[in-house]
């Protein structure tokens, strides 16, 4: 199946340029005009890779990829930066936040169409990679599948997403606001009590079985995901 590419720039001829090009090689394209509805889109349709720039109108690219990286469900997503901007600090900036590469306008559509392939070359590689095995806990976020010792586990989307979130801490404490933030969402966190985190810890521990013990209460600040011998 065809990867799916969004591009987000508010500059109308450089988006059908982008997407002109990148359709030619057997890529679908979305496009965005703006931050807000970047971010809608990331959400609704999941693209494989955003084409972003830094300097949109609302939410700029540096918030969009921030965003981006800390919810679950669009962390996958690849991001290549696109943007004026040249300053060596501006692309540690974009690659600290989290994008995948960055290119500078003007671009060569040549190249740009390289880096979408390589970036989702390396994204199918990870991919492919995005199995975890502890002990007999075995988690695939590919398929959304839990096995505690060949079995499948019951997990709720929250209980899933959580028992990710603190495995992908590998090792650090989290504590229940960045867990809300991080499962939740930002958005939602300030209207959810922090007492749902620990019922659906709970309530995940029980349906873990014999690898319950992994996940780990550090009294007074939160709960971390135990990877060692338990």
């Amino acid at each position: 199946m065809a990867a799916t590419v969004l591009v987000v720039d508010d500059e109308k001829d450089l988006v059908e340029l982008v997407k002109y090009h990148l359709e030619k090689e057997g890529l679908k394209c979305l496009e965005a005009r703006d931050g807000e509805t970047a971010l809608q889109l990331a959400k609704e349709r999941i693209p494989d890779l955003m084409v972003l720039d830094l300097m949109l109108p609302g939410v700029d690219g540096l918030e969009v990829c921030r965003k981006v990286r800390k919810d679950p469900k669009t962390s996958s997503i690849a991001i290549i930066m696109l943007t004026a901007k040249a300053e060596e600090v501006d692309r540690i900036v974009g690659l600290e936040m989290g994008a995948d590469d960055y290119l500078v306008k003007p671009f060569s559509p040549r190249e740009l169409v390289a880096r979408v392939k390589a970036v989702l070359r390396r994204g199918q590689g990870q991919e492919m990679s995005a199995i975890k095995k502890v002990g007999t806990l075995e988690v695939d976020e590919g398929k959304h599948q839990v096995t505690v010792d060949g079995t499948v586990v019951e997990l709720t989307v929250k209980e899933f997403d959580l028992l990710c979130a603190l495995m992908r801490a590998n090792g650090r404490v989290l504590n229940r606001d960045q867990i809300l933030e991080t499962v939740w969402g930002y958005s939602n966190a300030v209207d959810i009590e922090s007492r749902t985190v620990d019922v659906h810890i709970r309530r995940l521990r029980e349906k873990l079985g014999d690898e319950l013990k992994r996940i780990v209460t550090v009294k007074g600040v939160g709960y971390r995901f135990e990877s060692g011998a338990v």
